[in-house]
C-alpha cells in the first residue's frame, strides 16, 4: 500500500508563497467581505436551538470597530491581550480586530484558574484581558498581582472598573483606514499560545502573521475543504485547535464555520443533532468525541457529512469501523502541534493505514531522525522532526518566547524536533509512538504532569507523587491522568482520600487536569540519581 501519484505530484509541486506584508484581517476577512452575502460564521447555543449568522462583510465591519476601540484605548501594535471567551461571535470580532491592528492576542481556555491567569499575564506582560461574567471573578483575583494589566473588558455585563464590549463598540467607527495603520510584516508577531510541558510552567509559543498561510494546507489538504462547506471543529477557543479548525484555513478557503457555545457537560446527542439540523458537511473532533458518539444509535441521525477528521491522540480502529458502518465515511487522522500547523495527514485520495497519522502535508519535510538529525531507516523508532533545509514553513512558530533552553532543545541539527516519537514505514506513512517528554494527551487535552504533581504535592497528605498517562479501562477517553502517590506519615489511602485529592487538584489547577485514577505506593521507582522512572509506572 503506497501513496498515489496524485499525492506525489501534489507534494512535489507545492511551494509556499509568503509576501513581505500580510494581514489575515485585511487580506482574508475583508477580501471575502467584498461579497456582502457570503456566510462566514454560524453560532449556535448549547442545544443548537438559537442561531446567529454572520457574513464575512459583517465580521469585516465589526472587527474594524474593535480595532478602533483598541486604538482609542491606547493599545499599541505588539502589545499582548489575554482573551478568555466561550465559542461566541465576540471572540472572532476581538481576534480579527487585534490582527488588523497588529496587537497580539493570547487565547486562553475557559478552564484557567486565577493562578494560571496571573502566570500568563505576568509572563507575557499583557496589557489587557477580555472575558465574560462567568470567568470574571478569576480575573479579578489574579489582577491584583498583575502590574502590566491596565485594561479589563467584559462582554456581557455592566460593571464598575470594567470596560463593556458592546458599549465601547457602539462608540467606534465602522471604517478602518488600512493606510493609516503600520503594515504588518509576515514575520511580525501575531499570536501567542501557552503550551504545557513536563517540567516547569507552560511555554509561550509565538506565531507570526505568516501563520494563517501555513493553515492553508490544514484546510485545503487535511480537511479537504471548499468554499461551499459548513465546517465544524470541536474545540474550545483557548486551544490552538481553534486556529486549526475554527478560523484561519477555513476562512482563507471561504468555508463557513459553525461554532457551539457549550459551557456545560458535553452531550454527543446534542452535537449530532446540531450537525443534522444545520447540514454540517465537514467535521473534526478529538477521538474522545467520536468514542462518545458511537455509544449512541448513529443511524437515527441523517447527516450531510462528506468528510470527517480526527486529531489529538490515536484513534481506535473499532471507532472508525462503527462510524463508517453508520455513515459510510472514514475518519482521517492528522497530526500537528500548537507550535505548527497540520504537518502529517491522511487524505481522501490516498489509501488509509488505520493507526497511522499519514504522510507529510505539502510544504512540510517531516522525517523520523535520530538526535543528530540523521534520517532513520523504515520501521526504526526515532524523533518526529520537521526538516528546515530550504524555505522555513510559514506555519512553524517563530520561537518559544523568552525561553532559550526550550529553543535549543527543539531547534538543532537543521530540524525542528517535535518531541514526539514515531517511525516511518516502507511506504512513507508515519506512525506515532508517544511523547518524548511524557506530556499526557487525554480527551483532546495536552496535560503536563508537572502541573498536576505540583498541585498534588501541596496537599498535606502527599509526601511524593508522579503522574503518567494510563489507558482508560472504559475506552472512552483513550488515556487518563493517573497519579501514583506516596502518603505522608499518619495518612492512609482510601476512597475518601482519593476524592479529596481529586477535588484538591481541581481547585488548584484547571479542572480537566485532575487525576481520574490514583494508586497509593510505599515508594516510587527511581534511578540511582533519584529521578523517577516513569516508564516503570506506565508498565503498571
Amino acid at each position: 500500500m503506497s501513496a498515489t501519484p496524485e499525492y506525489d505530484a501534489l507534494y512535489g509541486d507545492f511551494n509556499w508563497q509568503v509576501p513581505e506584508h500580510y494581514n489575515f484581517g485585511f487580506d482574508v476577512v475583508d477580501k471575502w467581505g467584498e461579497d456582502r452575502t457570503k456566510l462566514a460564521l454560524l453560532s449556535v447555543d448549547q442545544k443548537g436551538e438559537k442561531s446567529q449568522y454572520q457574513t464575512f462583510y459583517e465580521l469585516s465591519v465589526l472587527s474594524n470597530q474593535f480595532a478602533n476601540v483598541l486604538g482609542r484605548l491606547g493599545v499599541k501594535p505588539g502589545e499582548r491581550v489575554l482573551v478568555i471567551l466561550q465559542s461566541i461571535p465576540q471572540w472572532y470580532v476581538a481576534m480579527i480586530g487585534m490582527f488588523k491592528l497588529g496587537v497580539v492576542p493570547m487565547p486562553g481556555t475557559v478552564l484557567l484558574t486565577a493562578k494560571d491567569i496571573k502566570y500568563r499575564v505576568n509572563r507575557a506582560e499583557a496589557c489587557m484581558v477580555i472575558t465574560d461574567l462567568a470567568h470574571l471573578p478569576r480575573v479579578e483575583k489574579a489582577a491584583v498581582d498583575c502590574p502590566s494589566l491596565r485594561l479589563k473588558m467584559v462582554v456581557d455585563a455592566q460593571l464598575e472598573d470594567w470596560l463593556n464590549f458592546d458599549r465601547e463598540m457602539a462608540k467606534a467607527p465602522r471604517e478602518l483606514d488600512r493606510s493609516q495603520i503600520a503594515p504588518t510584516r509576515s514575520s511580525d508577531p501575531m499570536l501567542l499560545y501557552f503550551t504545557s510541558g513536563t517540567t516547569g510552567q507552560p511555554k509561550m509559543v509565538l506565531h507570526s502573521h505568516s501563520y494563517p498561510l501555513g493553515h492553508y494546507v490544514t484546510a485545503r489538504f487535511a480537511q479537504a475543504l471548499t468554499d461551499r462547506d459548513l465546517h465544524w471543529t470541536v474545540s474550545e477557543t483557548g486551544w490552538a485547535k481553534a486556529a486549526w479548525g475554527k478560523l484561519f484555513g477555513q476562512m482563507i478557503l471561504g468555508a463557513a464555520i459553525i461554532q457551539r457555545e457549550a459551557p456545560g457537560r458535553f452531550d454527543p446527542h446534542d452535537v449530532l443533532s446540531i450537525m443534522e439540523r444545520y447540514g454540517v458537511t465537514t467535521f473534526c473532533a478529538p477521538p474522545t468525541v467520536y468514542r462518545m458518539m458511537i455509544q449512541l444509535d448513529l443511524k437515527q441521525y441523517k447527516l450531510k457529512l462528506r468528510h470527517c477528521m480526527s486529531a489529538g491522540e490515536p484513534l481506535n480502529p473499532e471507532v472508525i469501523r462503527v462510524w463508517k458502518e453508520a455513515f459510510g465515511l472514514d475518519i482521517y487522522d492528522m497530526y500537528g502541534q500548537t507550535e505548527t500547523v497540520c504537518i502529517l495527514s491522511n487524505y481522501p485520495f490516498m489509501p488509509i493505514k488505520y493507526g497511522s497519522v499519514g504522510k507529510p502535508t505539502p510544504g512540510h519535510d517531516v522525517r523520523v531522525v535520530d538526535h543528530e538529525g540523521r534520517r532513520l531507516p523504515a520501521g526504526e523508532e526515532g524523533n518526529i522532526a520537521l526538516c528546515l533545509e530550504g524555505q522555513r514553513p510559514p506555519g512553524l512558530m517563530m520561537e518559544y518566547w523568552k525561553d532559550e533552553g526550550a529553543m535549543a532543545s527543539s531547534f538543532h541539527h537543521g530540524h525542528y524536533f517535535t518531541g514526539d516519537r514515531g517511525f516511518m514505514d516502507e511506504d512513507g506513512y508515519i506512525w506515532f509512538v508517544g511523547r518524548d517528554d511524557d506530556v499526557i494527551k487525554s480527551s483532546g487535552y495536552r496535560i503536563g504532569p508537572f502541573e498536576v504533581e505540583s498541585a498534588l504535592i501541596a496537599h498535606p497528605a502527599v509526601a511524593e507523587c508522579a503522574v503518567v498517562g494510563a489507558p482508560d479501562p472504559e475506552e472512552t477517553r483513550g488515556i487518563l491522568v493517573k497519579a501514583f502517590v506516596v502518603l505522608a506519615r499518619g495518612h492512609q489511602g482510601s476512597d475518601e482520600l482519593t476524592k479529596e485529592l481529586q477535588n484538591f487538584v481541581k481547585e488548584n489547577t484547571a479542572p480537566y487536569k485532575y487525576p481520574r485514577l490514583i494508586e497509593y505506593l510505599e515508594e516510587l521507582p527511581k534511578t540511582v540519581s533519584g529521578k523517577i522512572l516513569r516508564r516503570e509506572l506506565r508498565k503498571r
